[in-house]
Parts: structure tokens; sequence; C-alpha cells
């Protein structure tokens, strides 16, 4: 009784901690430690004790990611100083117009984050131009936070095909590819994005009706600047680098393909756009720096995650969550989603997840393909809590807003969309 208390009740410090804007850095040991002390581990001494069970859990995600983070930093930063993310976002957003700013920043989130812009990136990347046409259409600016999450790491991150590692965790477990059942995952994806875009422009409209307009501030960046943008159609080019590759290497290379697809990119932008760098010396000391603040932040959440593992609560809930009665991918979908929402990362609950749940499924003839594309959807959905390193940065760091204005639009895009279509892939796999 007393590491269930632990279990959840550190689960729930760490998510108040991060509503009242704690650093990921601070509070995730934290909680950690109080998590640990109610289930009996030692501090310091045995086997698995607090102290090593948090460092194996930060650092070895470090370790089997810390490349995958890098060169996606890069490749997003390099899209961002060379104006190509500002080309392929004002080419959609120009297409559409100020009528459709939703749609438009949404669209433009998808299409960098499906051709491997780091989530974190796409943020940055967007935000300006978002907060452009929300002030020009008088929409209230709390909602861009929804809506680049929405457009980033729901119907896309989790998508067959998608270079995020989101889809590609499974593939060392599963030795599928990340092109795992792409039919379902057509269908799941396509209905996510349709549900999301009514409900956000209801949401807004909502407000709207109820007097809600847009307010400047002093500190929001000036969007005055003009440059000289590179074309279209050269900006979009190392997007399809990254597939291309990632589509050719999958087989032979598995998860280092996204490596050798994610190198091929950060190339392409060196020999296309060189000399349309601000300054690459810049460039590159902030993308390592934005590598290590997203993978720290991961890491420092997926080490919360490796002490609730140890607790006798895990291992008594993820015995019940995997022997739940029915259809196996019920109880992959349950214990996935469970522990991305304890870790509060997608990537970081299948890191914890994957080396228990991927043999134990595998054992019982669950079609790996299938298990695959459960994996990553479920690992989207809960593990947007308030404590999310993603959530708090967009929302606090790059929007400006806090948890309490912004976090419960947010929850309903990537929290309960992305469950309804969890059920959604889950009933066609069991009908066809």
């Amino acid at each position: 009784m007393m590491s269930f208390i632990g279990l959840f009740g550190g689960l729930a410090l760490l998510i108040f901690l991060t509503i009242r804007g704690f650093n990921l850095f601070i509070a995730a040991p934290l909680c950690a430690l109080f998590t640990a002390l109610f289930s009996g581990l030692p501090v310091f001494l045995g086997d698995n004790n607090f102290i090593s069970s948090y460092m194996n859990g930060f650092s070895g995600f470090v370790a089997a990611w810390f490349f995958m983070f890098l060169l996606g930093a890069l490749f997003g930063k390099f899209m961002e100083d060379t104006g190509c993310a500002d080309a392929i976002a004002n080419t959609i957003i120009g297409k559409l117009g100020k009528k459709h700013a939703v749609v438009a920043v949404v669209l433009a989130c998808a299409v960098l984050t499906y051709g491997g812009v780091s989530v974190f990136v796409v943020a940055f990347s967007v935000y300006p131009m978002a907060l452009s046409l929300f002030k020009d259409a008088n929409l209230p600016r709390r909602f861009i936070p929804a809506a680049l999450a929405f457009g980033s790491v729901t119907f896309t991150m989790t998508s067959a095909g998608s270079p995020e590692i989101q889809n590609w965790i499974p593939i060392k477990y599963l030795g599928t590819s990340p092109f795992a059942a792409w039919e379902v995952s057509l269908v799941v994806s396509l209905f996510m994005a349709v549900w999301g875009f009514w409900w956000l422009n209801r949401m807004i409209q909502n407000a709207v009706a109820n007097g809600e307009r847009f307010n400047s501030r002093e500190s929001d960046p000036d969007l005055t600047e003009q440059r000289e943008l590179p074309n279209f159609w050269l900006s979009i080019l190392p997007l399809f680098v990254v597939l291309g590759l990632s589509f050719a290497f999958h087989e032979s290379l598995q998860q280092l393909a996204l490596i050798v697809a994610l190198g091929g990119g950060v190339l392409t932008l060196l020999v296309l756009n060189f000399k349309r760098f601000k300054d690459i010396s810049s460039a590159v000391n902030q993308g390592t720096v934005g590598a290590l603040l997203a993978i720290g932040n991961t890491a420092a959440v997926v080490g919360f995650g490796s002490v609730a593992k140890a607790t006798p609560a895990f291992e008594s809930a993820v015995s019940v969550m995997t022997s739940l009665p029915g259809n196996e991918l019920v109880g992959a979908a349950v214990a996935v989603s469970v522990i991305a929402g304890l870790t509060g990362s997608a990537s970081g609950g299948q890191a914890i997840a994957m080396p228990l749940l991927g043999p134990h499924y595998l054992e019982q003839g669950v079609n790996p393909e299938q298990l695959h594309r459960i994996v990553s959807i479920s690992s989207g959905a809960i593990d947007t809590l308030p404590h999310n390193g993603y959530i708090v940065t967009t929302i606090r760091a790059i929007c400006g807003e806090t948890h309490q204005q912004a976090y419960w639009p947010v929850a309903a895009l990537t929290v309960v969309i992305p469950l309804v279509g969890l059920m959604l892939a889950v009933a066609l796999f069991s009908v066809f």
C-alpha cells in the first residue's frame, strides 16, 4: 500500500510542481526520491537504490538517443537559420490566409514534424508566424500552444513513416519498420486530424464568443523584420532527403537509419543553403544547447520512471495490465499509456516499457506490426500530462503562457484525441 502511495503520490507531486513552474531537473529527482522512500527503496546502498536507479535511467536514455536528439536539433536549427522553415511555413500560410490561421499553423507544424524536424524546434520555428496570424485574426493567444502541440505531437509524431523517435523505438524490440501497419495508421491519423481541427476551432470560437481577443505584450518578438527566403522547393528538399534515407535504410540499419537520415538532411542543408546561414557557428551552438535541453528534460523524467520501475507497486501494476483478459493489444495499450504518463514522455515511456512488454507480447504470438503501431500511438496519449518536457517548454518558455491558461486546450487535443484514436486502432486491428 505504501508503495502505491509513493508511486502515484510522486507523480501527483511532479505534476503539481511542474504546474507551479519548477525546473524539471530539480522536480523530477525530488519526486523520485519521494517515491523511493515510500516504497522502501534504499537511498544510497543496495542494488536497486534511489541514486543508481535514477541515474541508470537518466544516463541510459541519453546514451541511447543522444545522436538522434543532436542531429534532429541541428537539422531543425539549420532549417530555421537558413530560412527554410520560414519558407515552408510562409508558403502554407500564404496559400490559406489569415481566415484559416489555425489550420495554417497546424499544417506548418505537421509538415515540419513529419519531415524530421524535432518537435521542440518546430515550436520555436512556427511560434512567431503563429503569433502574427493570431494577432491579425484577433484570436486569443492562449490557444497558440494547443495549435503548435496538435500539429506536432498527435497525428504526425506517432504515424507510420514518421522520422520522430516515438515511431522508431519499437523497431529495436519488435524487428519491424517505421512503416508498420501503415493502413491502420493512416485511418487513425486522418481521424485525429479531422476531429482535432474541428475541436480546436470550436474552442477558439467559443472563447471569442465569450469576449476573448488577442492581447499584445511588450515581450512579443519583432514581427516586422523581413529577410529574403529560399525557394520553397529547395527548402522542402531536405525533408524529403530525411524521409527517403529513413525509408531506404530502415530494414538494414533499423534505428541507426534515423541517424543516417537526419545526418543526410543536415548535409543537404549545408550544401544547398550554406550562404543563407545568418551565423552557422551560432546555429551549431544553439542547436547543440537545444538538443541537450530537450534530451535532459526528457531524461530527467525518465529517471523518475526508472525509480518508479524499481518499486513493488510498479511491478504489480504492470502484472495487472499485461494480464488483462481479452485482446492482448488492449493490455499493451494500457501498459504503455500508463508508463508514458508516469514518465511524462512518449519516448521515455517507450524506453522503459519496451524491454518489458516487447518480449512478453511477442511470446504470446501478437502481430509485431500491430504491436508497433499500438505502442507508438499509446505512448503519445497521456504522456502530455502537465510535467511533459515538451509541454513545459512550449507553454512557458516559447509562448510565455501559464499552465492554468493554456494547458486545458492542449490536454483536449493531445490527450483525449490520441486516446480515442488508440481505441480506434485497437478496434481496427481486432476486425481486420
